[in-house]
């Protein structure tokens, strides 16, 4: 574990960071996403297989390779369907791995060696930006009985500032995690028909963007994983989060656009967000 100190790390001056490429997007589904900004491939969450524990995928898992070299991995937390050892394992051993306190032990047992861990408001810089981690309320730990952990989101600062929120409900710190947000990616739903403590639905979602006031918003965390047999009995759950999102986002936060990722589909946006 390397120490970070919450004021080691400056962020990148705007003016120093020409974009190599245009920012993007790509939604494997769940909350893993591949990031692209400033030439850095930041991937987050990575559940890269058909199915973990009790749950399965919705729809077939499609250009998998693509998100198994990343440049950096984010972990939210340690829960199985966001901490998920087999997946991985099919990521180079060297690549940096950066979670919350209390998950380098979890992490390791994947054979990753370059894993870093920060607690809420700690920098470090990658490249050519700075990931933050931020606060999430939500609980973090290893089920059963693996060790206790925060959960995380993450603000990653380079030409644009995106926001990966992991796993979360509203939290009062929100409306003031970032002066400026270029993207933010806000869980909507879960892995069921209902939802329990510690997550975002579609309306808390729409509410969070009145108090982060981002640029563009992309609904994450739908439309993936199901109990078995679920798919069938219940299949609205799985498509109805994003378009309810969207809904709650045009009365609560009309000056957001939302643009809805497909799980397996990417979205780029143009140079300069801001």
């Amino acid at each position: 574990m390397i120490p970070v100190s919450p004021s080691t790390p400056t962020l990148p001056h705007e003016s120093t960071l020409t974009p190599l490429l245009k920012p993007r997007v790509s939604y494997l589904g769940h909350a893993t996403t591949m990031i692209e900004i400033d030439g850095l491939m930041v991937l987050t969450d990575p559940l890269l297989r058909q199915r973990t524990a009790h749950l399965r995928r919705a729809m077939r898992l499609r250009n998998r390779a693509e998100f198994e070299t990343p440049d950096v991995v984010l972990i939210s937390h340690m829960h199985f369907d966001h901490l998920d050892l087999p997946s991985l394992r099919k990521i180079p051993p060297a690549t940096r791995v950066i979670g919350p306190r209390g998950s380098a032990s979890v992490l390791r047992r994947a054979g990753l060696n370059n894993v870093i861990e920060l607690r809420p408001g700690e920098k470090i810089p990658v490249d050519r930006v700075v990931i933050e981690a931020t606060p999430a309320d939500h609980d973090g730990g290893r089920p059963l009985f693996g060790p206790k952990g925060e959960a995380v989101g993450y603000l990653i600062h380079g030409s644009s500032t995106i926001y990966f929120a992991g796993d979360t409900d509203l939290f009062d710190e929100m409306s003031s995690l970032v002066q400026t947000l270029d993207v933010a990616l806000l869980p909507v739903w879960g892995w069921g028909p209902s939802l329990g403590d510690g997550h975002m639905d579609p309306l808390r979602a729409a509410q969070a963007l009145t108090m982060l006031q981002p640029r563009f918003a992309i609904p994450i965390h739908w439309g993936t994983l199901c109990p078995i047999g679920l798919k069938w009995t219940r299949p609205d759950f799985l498509t109805r989060p994003p378009r309810e999102f969207v809904r709650a986002a045009r009365l609560h936060a009309p000056d957001v656009e939302v643009r809805v990722v497909k799980p397996g589909e990417r979205l780029e946006f143009p140079h300069k967000i801001s």
